[in-house]
């Protein structure tokens, strides 16, 4: 009863430290909006990103189309908010697949150690050595250039992240005495990695995800603007900023892609500041 009443205040202290950081809210109510924005938005405005009004390309924004259109005649707005619902998704999605790859792998690796940790962490010294930008292009590039495909292989290359995070943690928590006490009493490796081991190493881990999240959706922007990620008439935000190369854009059509980047920026910025207010949240020695 009372490791259960510690375990309630701990996340009791977590929530209020959290809730107390002011950056950490803020980031949170923008994340926040922006999801709603992009799920509910195109349901109730009949938003189309792929319908092309031939009368208005390249037109400046009005009372019909409230950002504009593109130079084929797609409503920008309509392509923002799903270019919005794209973006989000490769990133947290992408961030979800570099977990469950990274996560068992760096838990295997420090606690079994042996031949086993020696193969996977050179495998990850293997994937760090090599720039990772190049690395998704090439692959991006062999592989084809869908949504999927894009997601899959931002996440299949961020899978060193976790696993070096969490094989740290495992080399310090697999020689604690409680761990001990398990094997004595005979109970088996993969009861003591899920019980006792796990739990203990996923605050660096929840960290790590939020941070690794925003970098995804970074590096789908940079795909698309390179003309490597999401293809149109799919939208995404980098693709909108792809735009943004001819310098008759740049410079006179600021509709066509603004909007694109500040969205692009505020989301980076909201997802690093639920991370700072997360980290400072799982940090025993900061007091509300």
């Amino acid at each position: 009863m009372q490791k259960k009443n510690n375990k309630s205040s701990y996340f009791h202290d977590v929530i209020k430290k959290f809730l107390a950081h002011r950056l950490a809210m803020l980031g949170a109510i923008i994340l926040l909006i922006e999801i709603l924005c992009v799920v509910f938005l195109p349901v109730f405005m009949e938003l189309d990103p792929y319908s092309m009004d031939y009368a208005a390309f390249g037109v400046a924004p009005s009372a019909e189309h409230i950002l504009g259109c593109d130079d084929v005649g797609r409503d920008l707005f309509a392509r923002l908010i799903y270019g919005g619902r794209v973006s989000l998704m490769v990133g947290i999605c992408s961030a979800i697949v570099s977990l469950v790859i990274g996560v068992p792998l760096g838990l295997i690796a420090g606690y079994f150690r042996g031949w086993v940790e020696t193969i996977i962490m050179r495998c990850a010294d293997i994937f760090m050595s090599f720039p990772s930008m190049i690395l998704i292009l090439v692959l991006a590039s062999v592989l084809g250039q869908s949504l999927i495909t894009v997601t899959l292989v931002i996440g299949f290359l961020g899978w060193t992240e976790f696993a070096r995070l969490i094989y740290a943690s495992v080399l310090s928590i697999r020689e604690k005495d409680y761990v001990e006490s398990a094997k004595a009493i005979g109970t088996k490796n993969i009861p003591i990695l899920l019980r006792y081991v796990l739990p203990n190493s996923l605050a660096p881990v929840i960290i790590s995800f939020t941070f690794r999240t925003a970098q995804a959706i970074i590096t789908e922007s940079s795909l698309s603007f390179l003309g490597l990620g999401v293809q149109p008439p799919e939208a995404s935000w980098g693709n909108i900023l792809y735009y943004a190369q001819s310098i008759s854009v740049l410079s006179s059509k600021l509709y066509m892609w603004v909007p694109a980047g500040i969205l692009l920026v505020l989301t980076v910025l909201s997802i690093n500041f639920i991370g700072d207010g997360i980290r400072d949240a799982l940090d025993t020695k900061m007091k509300v």
